[in-house]
């Protein structure tokens, strides 16, 4: 499998039996269905998490990222609770793909941005 953003070759790496590919040269994650909610929930999972979260940005600027597993045109999103964290979904198959260093930050919550997103669902 290859990398949507940089083209490179993805590793499967498996952590307390949740598999994820991990992309050998810039470090993006890509997330089967399920597998990012089952690693958010994880203790520690946020070592899989590897990158340059500096190299991670630079490739959250290219947005024309096809699915490394059914080639659709993923579409960019943005974590509710963490507005600043944009990773790029697959509408068909619901894999997620995340830049080097986003995991990390999806990992942990802070209390600021918990009430940001409480406060932000009240507004509607």
């Amino acid at each position: 499998m290859l990398c949507p953003k940089c083209k490179h070759y993805m590793k499967t790496l498996e952590f307390k039996g949740v598999e994820v590919d991990r992309c050998t040269n810039c470090y993006g994650i890509w997330f089967d269905s399920f597998e990012l909610e089952d690693l958010k929930k994880l203790p520690g999972a946020e070592v899989i998490d590897i990158g340059d979260k500096d190299i991670g940005q630079e490739q959250n600027r290219n947005t024309k990222a096809f699915c490394p597993k059914c080639r659709t045109l993923m579409m960019p999103e943005t974590d509710e609770r963490q507005a600043h964290i944009h990773y790029e979904r697959c509408p068909e198959c619901k894999g997620v793909y995340f830049d080097a260093g986003e995991f990390r930050d999806y990992k942990k919550l802070t209390i600021g941005e918990f009430f940001k997103s409480i406060f932000r669902r009240e507004d509607y």
